[in-house]
């Protein structure tokens, strides 16, 4: 059997994957162990089994080589190397299938012949097989677009956050700007307050001027 199941490298999809995969391992290997024990209609119910297992299984491979493209390089070494084991599984359990299913005169016991009711029931096998693969199939497609649809959410959900965070954003340098005005008409004050007070200090030198003057000129005026 293939490498441990590795969570660690590998998507959630991927690994889900992997592990329904080695469920149907196990059961394939568990019915190809049957067979030799087998003959007539009990090998063929066996063989039947199997095979639908083997579907399977190679199904899953196919969904995991397209998954394990979108797992980060970093780990795909490692995804790959179990992916080759995988498939050498696969192929080695092809082989003993094929072997067992050649064998005819045990699969048919003694009444082997090639009458067309053995054709017929063997398209009878392959109907219902092709019909469990089909609803295998709508299952794995509505397990995929629950996932899709959970990522969309996921992707609606952030976009809503980006939005406000945009609008904290406008809300944030509207403040500033209105933050921005009051300081210049602080400053406008300001400088208004600091010319007041110049021009109130030169008046109030002329003033005191004018006085010293006045008081010289009273000094003056009495001496003469």
């Amino acid at each position: 059997m293939a490498n441990p199941l590795d969570t660690d490298a590998g998507s959630e999809l991927f690994s889900s994957y992997e592990a329904e995969l080695k469920l149907v391992q196990a059961d394939l290997q568990q019915k190809l162990d049957e067979v030799p024990n087998l003959s007539g209609e009990p090998r063929k119910a066996a063989i039947g089994q199997a095979e639908r297992a083997l579907e399977e299984a190679s199904e899953l491979l196919d969904q995991m080589r397209l998954e394990k493209q979108n797992i980060p390089s970093s780990a795909r070494t490692k995804v790959n190397q179990r992916f080759r084991n995988y498939e050498s599984d696969i192929d080695s359990s092809k082989r003993k299938l094929k072997s067992l299913s050649d064998d005819r005169s045990a699969l048919f016991g003694s009444r082997y012949s090639d009458n067309p009711n053995d054709v017929q029931l063997e398209q009878r096998q392959q109907l219902l097989s092709g019909t469990e693969r089909l609803d295998r199939s709508s299952q794995r497609l509505r397990a995929s677009q629950a996932l899709a649809n959970d990522t969309e959410a996921i992707g609606a959900s952030t976009l809503a956050d980006l939005a406000r965070q945009r609008e904290t954003i406008e809300h944030t340098g509207i403040v500033l700007h209105e933050s921005e005005g009051y300081v210049d008409r602080s400053v406008k004050t300001l400088r208004g307050m600091a010319r007041r007070m110049a021009t109130n200090r030169i008046i109030t030198i002329a003033i005191i001027t004018v006085l010293v003057l006045l008081i010289i000129a009273v000094i003056v005026s009495k001496f003469r």
